[in-house]
């Protein structure tokens, strides 16, 4: 961990460069529909793309809970910078967990270092992001003949390598699944762009198909089997976390343009925070943005912590924390009145990155769904068709 005086000193450089850089870079991307390449460049060179990596993967050895706090920050900006931040940062602890050393130095320290790019790569079409995926593949010696579908993959476009959940063919649930490190050139392998989102403009999203695809056996994180452990332990639940406090630093970059709009938009004679309705809408949305913001915190340190508990906390976090960005948002935009519902407004880009959280890391009937298989467990009982 990072002692207080230098993180201070990294919190302020990030203050400042999501209050300008930033906030230029949100324009472009606004006007253009594209993130540029130099943005990462950009990113990187601030050492903002490894703020949360070990010192000696080339990182700068945040702990988590300081970590929170930073991407709380770079949440009030654009929602596709937040993305770049919030995946890179994340993608080398779903990997470091299971990686030989050998794969260390191939892949984990040169994704620290921002030399390649991996996509994370579990979501499929016909399925969900757990035990029921069908992508599969076949041993034949060294090498792995890769087939089936997956989408809605962010980053899928321009990444290196594609960190790609599937299974042997024939097991069922989590038996048999595998994490592979696919190369995005690799033959078999066809990318479709599917960026045109709603909201969070410019981030690359692709539908992908794989026939035969090689892959070698040493490409693969850990053993068989082990592949959704990968991925829903090593990944899911800091970045839960992460989309949680996502959502408290856009509901509070929401509330401070509904607070400067009401301090100089006068009606009859009076600015609106003259106005008791609005006072209380903006009373209630800051009430609404602490709670959820202890709550991201808390389970950030259950995680910091290695808690058992750091699963249930994490789903419980983002659950809460998606519902308050949703109201929060609601009301800024309300309290804009019908200029807030024109692209010329800020708060409307900020409405429409928020609804985007809402799917982000899992819909907020998963999470529902962990935390009921947590409190099960809690209390030593199962039940046929708990959740799983």
């Amino acid at each position: 961990m990072m002692d207080q005086q230098q993180f201070g000193k990294v919190r302020d450089v990030v203050e400042r460069w999501v209050e300008g850089p930033g906030e230029r870079w949100a324009e472009h991307i606004e006007e253009t529909g594209e993130v540029p390449e130099s943005v990462w460049t950009e990113l990187n060179e601030l050492g903002f793309l490894r703020l949360a990596a070990p010192v000696e993967y080339g990182g700068q050895g945040l702990g988590f809970t300081q970590w929170m706090e930073l991407m709380e920050i770079f949440s009030r900006s654009h929602g596709s910078l937040r993305m770049i931040v919030h995946v890179v940062n994340g993608i080398w602890r779903s990997m470091d967990g299971h990686a030989s050393d050998e794969q260390r130095k191939r892949f984990v320290v040169p994704a620290v270092l921002g030399e390649i790019k991996i996509a994370f790569t579990l979501t499929e079409p016909d399925n969900g992001t757990g035990a029921d995926i069908t992508t599969s593949v076949v041993r034949e010696g060294d090498t792995y003949y890769l087939s089936g579908r997956k989408h809605l993959i962010t980053f899928g476009m321009r990444c290196d390598y594609y960190l790609l959940a599937a299974r042997v063919a024939g097991t069922t649930g989590h038996e048999g699944t595998v994490a592979l490190l696919v190369p995005r050139d690799a033959p078999g392998v066809r990318a479709e762009d599917s960026s045109h989102t709603m909201g969070v403009t410019g981030t690359d999203h692709a539908s992908l198909v794989f026939d035969r695809t090689p892959v070698p056996v040493d490409h693969r994180l850990g053993e068989e089997g082990q592949g959704l452990e990968v991925f829903l332990g090593g990944f899911l639940t800091p970045s839960r976390i992460s989309v949680a406090m996502s959502c408290v630093g856009l509901a509070q970059r929401a509330q401070q343009l509904a607070v400067d709009y009401a301090r100089s938009r006068v009606t009859f004679g009076k600015t609106l925070t003259e106005r008791q309705a609005i006072q209380f809408m903006l009373a209630e949305n800051a009430a609404d943005i602490e709670a959820a913001r202890q709550l991201v915190l808390h389970a950030a340190r259950r995680f910091e912590e290695g808690a058992d508990d750091a699963s249930m906390q994490s789903s419980m976090a983002k659950m809460h924390a998606v519902t308050m960005l949703t109201t929060v948002t609601d009301k800024a935009l309300q309290i804009h009145g019908g200029r807030g519902y024109w692209k010329s407004q800020k708060i409307e880009r900020v409405y429409r990155d928020a609804r985007a959280q809402r799917f982000e890391e899992g819909s907020n009937e998963v999470q529902k769904a962990v935390v009921f298989r947590e409190l099960l467990r809690q209390t030593g009982t199962v039940t046929e068709g708990a959740a799983r």
